[in-house]
């Protein structure tokens, strides 16, 4: 199943699970509120996405005489991918790591860190800029943004199902107390895993992206493989795990083996390094 496929499908299961809860909180009015109140809650986090995280980890934007091979590459993959040429910044954190923002290619940003800058060779951090333009051709931000949207309005309704269930009166046509119980605990949960999981399809998709892009898959996969390992020993120090799924690869600790791949934001780096030498064949 491709990238883009899965994707759609993981966004109508979460749409399915919202007309489902809402039509047992009280039809299509429930279902408006919630999706009303999640639209609130994410606007301001879709349309200012560039500002809050770069904000958040201090990054600086550079000219172009800061770093001539960083900006020439930059512009010569944004060329290639038929997008305006995004903006560079830096972020002053020694663990080595990347990331792209910005609501729309005409305002896209990427980012990395200081100390990816010392730890890749020329052709692997090629292919780590190539990533993240891949993220942006690919509207990576908006989709994670409406997924986002899709998960706090299945939250809002289960909590408000959880206390509709406790203090108010159901019909027997409703899912009763206890129903209504085990709906709010289990779909915040479903949620989330749907949001992992769109997270990691859309990894595979940048990587796929970017290989295309830069023509080297197997610098694509040597940096996976270096900033993997380096990531496990340097975290970020100033890490989020609200940003988690922005980055290359996992920011704080290695997901895949600690929390099992259903809760990870990154598909696992072996996996992502297969597919890409599969590509070079």
């Amino acid at each position: 199943m491709t990238s883009q496929l899965k994707t759609v499908l993981l966004l109508g299961l979460l749409s399915g699970l919202i007309i489902l809860l809402g039509g047992w909180l009280g039809g299509r009015a429930g279902v408006i509120f919630a999706c009303g109140l999640a639209i609130v809650m994410n606007v301001g986090s879709y349309w200012y996405s560039d500002k809050i995280v770069l904000s958040m980890y201090r990054a600086r934007e550079l000219s172009p005489g800061d770093a001539p091979f960083l900006s020439d590459t930059v512009r010569d993959l944004a060329a290639r991918a038929g997008i305006p040429e995004p903006r560079i910044f830096v972020a002053p954190e020694q663990a080595p790591n990347a990331f792209a923002t910005g609501r729309d290619p005409e305002h896209s940003v990427v980012a990395v860190t200081e100390g990816i800058l010392g730890i890749l060779s020329p052709e692997e951090l090629r292919g780590v800029i190539a990533h993240e333009i891949g993220h942006i051709v690919n509207r990576d931000i908006l989709i994670q943004t409406i997924a986002g949207v899709m998960a706090s309005a299945l939250i809002s309704m289960a909590n408000m199902l959880q206390f509709g269930a406790i203090f108010g009166h159901r019909d027997n046509n409703g899912p009763g107390v206890a129903g209504g119980i085990i709906l709010a605990l289990v779909a915040p949960i479903a949620a989330g895993l749907i949001q992992m999981a769109i997270s990691r399809s859309r990894e595979f998709l940048a990587d796929e992206t970017g290989a295309r892009l830069c023509g080297q898959p197997l610098a694509l996969a040597g940096a996976l493989y270096k900033l993997s390992a380096a990531s496990g020993q340097t975290p970020l120090s100033r890490g989020n795990p609200s940003t988690a799924e922005m980055f290359i690869v996992a920011p704080l600790f290695d997901t895949d083996r600690k929390i099992g791949a259903l809760f990870s934001s990154h598909p696992p780096v072996e996996e992502r390094m297969a597919r890409l030498r599969d590509m070079a064949i």
